[in-house]
């Protein structure tokens, strides 16, 4: 095989919904946007529904299309980017649920689809969606009057436990909600984690679901194989890759792997980030290109046919440090060329 198999274990997945519902006595919801972070949303989702969970999130109505396609009618499938000039005719036909983030978009549903069901995101303190505690105390009765689903907001620091952040975005979210008979929302994974007092009637986790932090304990999700395209004898002070990066310092062995950023290998892991032949590690050398990714192979027993990114030896957030960035980075960036394999 030419391209790289990543294999998604949909048990992992469930397992990790159902350790992060363990954690509260409210409903858990889950998070598929950006195609179920990169690993398939049909496909998570499904299973996901299998296991009970009856409430999905996803960042625009488009992607709500396609969840509803493959779930069928019944979950609740809410839209975080709200209600946008131009979604009238999916959020009906696919039945979403829009989370409110404006007066503008309040408008636009009720006079849309004044029957239609919607949701309400608050800013607590993040200023990225959701109306501030002056536009809601404005509008608020007229909303509740209106009997949204859901009011929610988002933490900013969440993976910081002691953050003080956290509890100054609690107290906000409780003045904008306290006394209201509506189900509340503010926690997604990192605010599971920061206890009870952030559950309300609901939690909706997305990147523990998949294996990523702050859940330390999530089952890994993913493993990424890549197949070796060749390897080739390096002496001394020859250069491997664009730029002459890696200059070798004694004779080697080089191999070649069919994967590159065009996959989602993010060009910054480069020298430092670290691949696994069974139990060995086999360090990267030179620059990530395109298509390929070159590593010394000198110390193996013999020639690889594969190498390992993630899997038993390395998590996405490993793989994430190489590149001085974040797990969901790596996830939301894989590629097409992959052969994707599903476990379940």
């Amino acid at each position: 095989m030419g391209t790289a198999r990543l294999t998604i274990d949909l048990n992992a997945v469930v397992n990790n919904w159902r350790a992060l519902d363990a954690m509260t006595n409210c409903e858990t919801a889950a998070v598929v946007k950006a195609n179920g972070y990169g690993l398939g949303a049909p496909s998570v989702a499904r299973v996901l529904a299998k296991a009970g969970a009856r409430t999905f999130f996803v960042a625009a109505a488009e992607e709500g299309v396609i969840l509803r396609s493959a779930l069928g009618s019944g979950p609740t499938i809410n839209i975080f980017s709200g209600h946008m000039d131009g979604d009238t005719d999916i959020i009906r036909s696919s039945e979403l649920t829009p989370m409110i983030n404006s007066v503008d978009q309040m408008l636009r549903h009720v006079e849309a689809l004044p029957a239609a069901p919607f949701g309400i995101q608050l800013d607590s303190g993040m200023n990225r969606l959701g109306m501030e505690p002056e536009e809601w105390s404005a509008v608020r009765d007229i909303a509740l009057a209106q009997n949204p689903t859901l009011i929610m907001s988002h933490l900013a620091c969440a993976d910081e436990p002691d953050h003080p952040m956290n509890a100054q975005q609690l107290k906000t979210f409780r003045e904008m909600t306290d006394g209201l008979d509506v189900p509340c929302s503010l926690a997604a994974t990192g605010g599971v984690l920061l206890g009870s007092n952030y559950h309300f009637d609901m939690t909706r986790p997305g990147i523990g679901l998949y294996g990523g932090m702050p859940y330390e304990g999530a089952q890994s999700v993913v493993t990424l194989d890549i197949p070796v395209i060749q390897t080739r004898k390096v002496i001394q002070v020859e250069t491997v890759g664009y730029g002459n990066r890696w200059v070798a310092e004694q004779d080697s062995t080089v191999a070649t792997i069919a994967a590159g950023y065009a996959d989602g290998l993010i060009r910054a892991m480069g020298n430092g980030a670290r691949l696994y032949a069974g139990d060995l590690q086999v360090p990267v050398i030179g620059r990530v290109s395109m298509d390929l990714i070159t590593a010394d192979i000198s110390h193996l027993p013999e020639e690889p046919t594969t190498l390992q990114l993630l899997g038993t030896h390395q998590s996405v957030d490993d793989v994430a440090d190489y590149a001085g960035t974040i797990g969901y980075e790596i996830l939301t960036s894989f590629g097409n060329r992959y052969a994707r394999t599903y476990l379940e």
